[in-house]
């Protein structure tokens, strides 16, 4: 364990180019990040290349062992991760935020330390005996984005590690402090080599996607960023793991109780000042509770505290960049130019520094408004009305993307029957967002492909072998 100045000092480089990062809150500077060069990437992936198959031969049993000892590591330095997290982010070190994001880093290492993976025997009729075993993949490129870069860049790299995997860490431009002191706290445990952390520009993310000796990227972030991806790893056929864009609906039945939904409902919306992928970002409501639901999710919007993230007392902080601000506030000026009524905020203070746009709730809203039908990632929910389950469904399925949905309703049953006619890659009941490190978690249309968590997130940075005879 280390103070934080000690650990932000271990990670600031003594040569080379670099850059300052800002505060999003105060637009005061943070510290200084390393700007690597594809030659710096060709060094890192080289160093991979020679560590891996040293700790792909320890097997399961000790590489979960050195991953738990990691968590530890991890779990010792937890406030000095915490503080840096919420300066460069900009998230509040309370609620489900900083501490809360670098908690589920320690958990989900943990998960992937100890969730069992067995060869599976297909086939035993006597005459033929076959087993599937899941193999090392080799060097696995894992490409994060800015909104949660400790726990996303660890539900990367925590199950490629258990696989036998090195790892090649390229941060988001924005956030790279966060994880080259995450990365820093692991490899006090890990072999040296094994996981780096190349904190560049977007040449060394395309080369990284390109990269022959990377067998494996995994990436979160835009759809745009996705497809582009895709066609760099195409001339070595690399296996891809892609959690893209979301506009994440959610459908509430008459039946369901609106003061009961609404605290469940402002955190599926507003987790992390609305800067999720699969956050609630468009909310559906029946006729006959809309105006209920309206009046209780603005009497719990307008109780949150909005501020700097080391006041203990906020739990709501800033976008994490003006290029996000200004998305925000063009999709609330649009819905209000076309009539729609602001419940609650749109109303942000300009003199004061940061990155601040206030809790927003929009009613009356019409579907194809664009803060309904663009993804806003951000704190502004629109609210729209259905008159009925079928309107509903046919609004929550009328987008290209499909990553998360939920269904709120006193009458789990019917839930469960609204929800299976969502297109949707994970649909939740009377919650939203609530990942689980031992459930599988991916995008349907073009939200993107493959699966994380559990067994199947194992097997997804494995090859898959079948030994038969």
């Amino acid at each position: 364990m280390e103070t934080y100045d000690a650990l932000l000092a271990s990670i600031t480089p003594d040569a080379g180019e670099t850059r300052t990062i800002i505060d999003p809150a105060t637009g005061t500077p943070v510290g200084e990040a390393p700007v690597h060069t594809v030659e710096d990437l060709e060094a890192t992936v080289a160093a991979a290349v020679a560590a891996q198959p040293a700790w792909a031969a320890l097997g399961h049993e000790a590489r979960s062992a050195v991953l738990l000892k990691a968590a530890d590591a991890v779990e010792r330095s937890a406030e000095e991760l915490a503080r840096l997290l919420s300066r460069e982010q900009g998230k509040p070190l309370n609620g489900p935020n900083a501490r809360f994001e670098v908690g589920a880093c320690v958990a989900w290492i943990r998960a992937a330390a100890t969730t069992p993976l067995e060869p599976e025997t297909v086939v035993d009729d006597g005459e033929t005996y076959a087993e599937l075993h899941y193999r090392p993949i080799g060097v696995v490129g894992a490409i994060g984005p800015w909104n949660w870069p400790m726990m996303i860049t660890i539900w990367q790299i925590a199950p490629a590690l258990r696989m036998g995997n090195a790892v090649v860490v390229k941060p988001s431009k924005m956030t790279p402090l966060s994880v080259l002191a995450l990365a820093k706290v692991l490899n006090e445990e890990l072999p040296e080599g094994l996981l780096s952390v190349v904190s560049g520009d977007r040449a060394v993310g395309a080369r990284l996607a390109e990269h022959p000796a990377i067998g494996k990227v995994m990436f979160t972030g835009s759809t745009d960023a996705g497809r582009s991806i895709i066609k760099s790893s195409a001339a070595t056929v690399k296996r891809l793991t892609l959690e893209l864009g979301g506009n994440d609906a959610g459908i509430v039945l008459p039946d369901a109780d609106p003061k009961a939904i609404a605290q469940d409902l402002f955190w599926g919306a507003f987790i992390n000042t609305g800067q999720t992928c699969a956050a609630l970002k468009r909310l559906y409501v029946h006729d006959d509770i809309y105006d209920s639901v309206c009046e209780e999710l603005t009497a719990v919007a307008a109780a949150m505290p909005m501020g700097v993230g080391l006041d203990e007392n906020n739990v709501l902080g800033p976008l994490q960049n003006r290029s996000q601000y200004d998305i925000v506030a063009r999709l609330v000026e649009s819905a209000r130019e076309s009539g729609a009524r602001i419940l609650l905020g749109g109303n942000p203070d300009t003199d004061q520094p940061g990155h601040f746009y206030p809790a927003t709730l929009v009613a009356d809203i019409d579907n194809d408004n664009p803060l309904v039908a663009e993804e806003q990632f951000g704190p502004a929910l629109p609210i729209i009305r259905y008159s009925t389950v079928d309107e509903a469904v046919e609004y929550a399925n009328g987008l290209d993307v499909g990553l998360g949905a939920s269904v709120w309703s006193s009458d789990l049953p019917a839930a469960r029957k609204v929800a299976a006619r969502i297109q949707a890659g994970t649909v939740w009941i009377n919650k939203h967002g609530a990942v689980d490190p031992r459930v599988p978690f991916g995008g349907a249309k073009q939200s993107g492909y493959g699966l994380e968590f559990g067994v199947e997130g194992l097997k997804a940075v494995g090859v898959p072998q079948v030994i038969n005879g």
